[in-house]
């Protein structure tokens, strides 16, 4: 809390905290510049700025029609980015109710109707999602979790023929599932991240 220093505080003036952001801004398409609060609640950390500016370079900057799932959403930067640059369906899947809450606000003040916000657990998420039913899969787990290899082997299936799926963690995915193969991969501090690319028929 703030408590006594808080009160000497001018009235106004910034708190300097470390730790995650208090506020992500969107990148590029519809909304932006606009701002996403994010939640103060255990593990949740949202990709980095210049991590989520590389990985759009990468997958270019209009994915008009793409139908995408965010598993692990936190503060839902990467899935609300994807539905400004005109992704058609974009499922945010979250097990923390109060940042589920927070994710119901900005979808209603951004008029974010391609998005759709299930509150849960992001590997049952990912097991009830149809197979080849997603162009990209976004997993960006709580590091410490250890869901990484189990959510990436259910995306494998989940994602289409061609499809990508985007991994941040605290190390890079070095095993992978059959028919996923690293397509791009950076490294910004301690994240490391990778777009996956699903291989088409006949390993093309």
């Amino acid at each position: 809390g703030e408590g006594a220093a808080g009160a000497r505080r001018h009235p106004g003036a910034p708190v300097k905290k470390s730790g995650p952001p208090n506020e992500v801004r969107l990148i590029g398409g519809l909304w932006k510049r606009s701002k996403l609060p994010v939640a103060a609640r255990p593990g949740l950390r949202p990709t980095p700025d210049r991590v989520r500016e590389t990985l759009f370079n990468w997958l270019g900057q209009d994915l008009t029609g793409w139908r995408c799932l965010d598993a692990f959403a936190g503060s839902g930067a990467l899935g609300f980015e994807a539905a400004s640059r005109g992704a058609a369906q974009v499922v945010l899947v979250e097990r923390d109710a109060v940042v589920v809450s927070t994710l119901r606000a900005v979808k209603e003040r951004l008029h974010a109707d391609a998005v759709r916000i299930e509150p849960g657990d992001g590997l049952i998420g990912l097991g009830r999602a149809g197979r080849s039913s997603f162009d990209l899969v976004f997993l960006d787990p709580p590091y410490d979790a250890g869901l990484m290899a189990a959510a990436l082997a259910a995306a494998a299936g989940v994602v289409v023929p061609g499809g990508y799926v985007y991994t941040e963690g605290a190390a890079p995915q070095l095993e992978l599932p059959a028919g996923l193969a690293i397509h791009r991969q950076g490294r910004a501090g301690q994240v490391h991240f990778q777009l996956l690319r699903r291989e088409l028929a006949g390993g093309a």
